[in-house]
């Protein structure tokens, strides 16, 4: 499949694996047991060369390490996977590398190399300052080790983006914002990302709430949370573009989680990996294997860890579409929009509630509706 040429591509590499699975992670992991990297590192990148083939000569516009625990990887991986990229690829000028990191001493002492080997941009996920919130979150790591690898990122990377959970059982509004105000004041980071919790099925912390070991905030608490979040960022010269991402300016957001939100194009290698190509009733959506061992069995057998290779349809990609683009604080351009125009009763209705609001023929959230969302785009799209 030729995707089309006019739109934006970026690389998805998931590698799953991590020291310790954090209790409220529902992604696809698995505890790092001395493993050997090679392998899986082999499979990778036979499979970008196979999705080379694929879209054809396209310079990316970004490149995206995730997981689990991507900074696990020797640095002379990730060098594998830039250089491998940029000769199958290459990349647009001042396109993003990023990675996520975790913040331990073993990690830490990494970034010089990473950002040596090529990485722009890291992804920090601190999650807390304060201990005993770190070991609620089953963080291996403590609040001082969290400190000192936001130093460390900063005197390394072009771009650092820090990673926080808030609204946590327990935890007062003000506690969290003297947390929030010490972050900004003491590193004024690129990129904030913060995350209420949230109790995602299938993990540990959805099984201790299940037997009522504790409880979640309620909702107006957590409105509230996410009210002074806003503000207190807003505050600081912080841009909310996205409903938990907020970026110090425009050139600082990150390109490649904006590739989802705007119904571009990605390409997922790594076990597990999703990837999209393609727009319309022509858009493409791709699995890749889950486990480890079948994702090295399915490169080797068949040149790709794809597993699953789709068409999307004209309403599932409207679906997407919209799903995505709201979480976008400017919205989304309604005459993009795949198939058919939304419903124009709901839509006048949540416009008429003050969730919604049409702009320069673009389709927004209202602040009012930003707190609220995810209700807001599945009643849009009902």
């Amino acid at each position: 499949m030729m995707a089309d040429q006019d739109r934006q591509l970026g690389i998805y590499l998931h590698w799953p694996y991590c020291d310790v699975i954090c209790p409220y992670c529902d992604f696809n992991v698995y505890r790092a047991r001395n493993t050997d990297h090679r392998p899986l590192l082999d499979a990778i990148l036979a499979d970008l060369r196979f999705w080379r083939d694929q879209t054809g000569p396209r310079p990316l516009a970004s490149l995206f390490f995730g997981g689990g625990t991507p900074s696990l990887l020797p640095p002379a991986a990730v060098s594998a996977v830039i250089e491998a990229c940029a000769t199958l690829w290459g990349f647009r000028p001042g396109a993003e590398i990023s990675l996520e990191a975790n913040p331990t001493d073993a990690e830490t002492s990494r970034f010089a190399d990473l950002a040596a080997a090529g990485v722009n941009r890291l992804s920090l996920g601190i999650q807390s300052f304060d201990d005993e919130h770190l070991k609620f979150l089953g963080r291996n790591h403590d609040g001082a080790a969290g400190y000192k690898a936001a130093g460390v990122a900063l005197s390394h990377f072009e771009q650092v983006s820090l990673d926080f959970i808030y609204a946590l059982p327990g935890q007062t509004v003000k506690q969290w914002l003297v947390e929030l105000m010490c972050m900004i004041e003491d590193f004024a980071p690129d990129h904030v990302s913060p995350y209420q919790l949230t109790i995602e099925q299938g993990t540990a912390f959805a099984r201790a709430v299940g037997r009522g070991a504790w409880t979640p905030v309620d909702q107006e608490l957590a409105a509230e949370f996410f009210e002074v979040t806003g503000q207190m960022l807003s505050l600081k010269g912080y841009d909310a573009y996205e409903v938990s991402n907020h970026a110090r300016a425009r050139s600082t957001r990150s390109v490649h989680n904006q590739l989802y939100w705007r119904s571009q194009d990605w390409i997922g290698v790594g076990p597990g990996a999703h990837g999209r190509l393609g727009a319309g009733a022509g858009r493409e959506a791709t699995l890749c294997a889950r486990k480890p061992g079948d994702y090295i069995a399915a490169v080797t057998t068949t040149g790709t860890g794809g597993v699953e290779r789709s068409h999307l349809g004209l309403e599932a990609a409207r679906e997407e579409y919209w799903m995505m683009g709201l979480r976008l604080l400017d919205g989304v351009p309604m005459i993009d929009a795949p198939g058919e125009l939304l419903d124009a009763r709901q839509l006048s209705g949540l416009i008429d509630m003050g969730y919604l609001q049409i702009a320069d023929g673009r389709l927004a959230l209202t602040a009012a509706g930003v707190p609220v969302a995810d209700a807001v785009i599945r009643q849009l799209l009902v």
